[in-house]
């Protein structure tokens, strides 16, 4: 009779429990059911339910995601707000310079110093020396345009360039007052005139008084040829080859355009105009940054579905 009771009471309970249906609970109905046919099975054991739990482990990971990814893109807004600001700092200083350059080029013309260690600080500086030249050992820097800011500003941005084709002629001067033999960049020739029989008239003789601006040498430029000394033709100014080749000392100056004879090479090819294309980095870089932010803001801040 107590044996009874003790069902009847454990029956109660038992029809009280809820009803899951969740696969995690099987092994418990199959317990229960067990207990209500009197016979316990042996070796079922209750395991907890892992479905809320691995979606709380998905989510977490999934945030973690996220965040790595919401830093991580910010870093390129970041770095082109950074180089757009570089290249604001690098266009003042190419400002400067140009306007360092333009400076000299327009100081009074000074002697020319007599030691040539002087001379490296005085690029672009005028200078002024008395002498005569030696036609006979003419170097020609080609293919060369003539100097023309009016044509070049009508031309920038253009494929092509209306500008004719020539050389730059220098010659051995020798300085009278210094003693010593320097090259001078006498000026621009087109192609037909680069032979020295079709320019006879312009072939200054005696002693001359002269004013040119000081250069330095040159390091060849990548894509540049090799100077070609035995078909003188030279692409860049090695001051040292060309000196060798004429027995003049490794100086250079470009002749201003009062130097110009008819007939002769057009003086006044000194280029002071320094390549500054900063504004459209800035533009650029500045322009990439504002799109980035923004994508940034609308996927991260405002959670725009689709960005």
């Amino acid at each position: 009779m107590a044996a009874v009771m003790a069902f009847s009471v454990l029956r109660q309970r038992m029809t009280r429990w809820p009803q899951w249906s969740c696969a995690g609970l099987a092994p418990l109905r199959v317990a229960r059911r067990s207990v209500l046919g009197l016979s316990l099975r042996s070796g079922i054991v209750w395991k907890p339910n892992r479905c809320s739990s691995s979606t709380a482990e998905a989510a977490t990971a999934k945030a973690e995601d996220d965040s790595f990814l919401q830093w991580f893109l910010l870093l390129i807004p970041a770095t082109a707000f950074g180089l757009g600001t570089w290249q604001v700092q690098r266009r003042k200083w190419k400002l400067k310079l140009i306007a360092e350059l333009e400076s000299r080029v327009m100081a009074e013309p000074i002697p020319l110093p007599a030691d040539p260690i002087e001379l490296k600080n005085l690029e672009y500086r005028p200078v002024k020396v008395r002498g005569h030249f030696d036609h006979s050992k003419e170097l020609y820097m080609m293919p060369r345009t003539m100097v023309d800011p009016a044509r070049e500003a009508r031309d920038a941005g253009r494929i092509s360039s209306s500008a004719e084709s020539g050389a730059y002629v220098v010659t051995p001067f020798h300085c009278s007052d210094l003693g010593v033999t320097i090259l001078v960049n006498r000026g621009f020739v087109p192609k037909k005139k680069v032979n020295p029989e079709t320019r006879q008239k312009g072939q200054v003789l005696g002693e001359v008084d002269l004013v040119g601006i000081v250069r330095l040498t040159e390091t060849r430029k990548p894509f540049v040829p090799e100077n070609s000394p035995e078909q003188n033709h030279w692409h860049y100014r090695d001051l040292q080859a060309m000196a060798k080749i004429t027995g003049a000392d490794p100086i250079f100056i470009d002749a201003d355009f009062q130097s110009t004879t008819p007939g002769g090479p057009i003086g006044g090819q000194t280029r002071v105009t320094l390549r500054n294309e900063h504004m459209q980095y800035i533009i650029t870089w500045y322009g990439l940054c504002a799109a980035t932010s923004y994508l940034w803001f609308q996927k991260f801040v405002r959670r725009t579905p689709g960005v």
